[in-house]
């Protein structure tokens, strides 16, 4: 059975609401491209919930997410330790 040509949407929610209801398989879509940078990591870090609510407070407070701080806190206590 040949690919079906995908019809056009308004909206991407009309989008994922078609292809609820269809085999993605059945339809004719184009080839999709990208670069992966493999070699950038991110490492999970376990973190207390006290601390994490404080850490949360804190990076609010400075308007960055918590990540950012948490990097930037990181980076400053390695840079004087070094």
């Amino acid at each position: 059975m040949p690919a079906r040509k995908l019809p056009e949407f308004d909206s991407i929610g009309d989008l994922i609401e078609f292809f609820e209801a269809h085999d993605m398989g059945e339809y004719d879509l184009p080839e999709a491209r990208f670069d992966v940078d493999i070699r950038n990591r991110t490492y999970l870090i376990a973190v207390d919930r006290a601390l994490m609510k404080k850490l949360s407070h804190a990076a609010e407070a400075q308007d960055v997410s918590t990540e950012a701080l948490v990097q930037m806190w990181l980076e400053e206590k390695v840079a004087h330790a070094a």
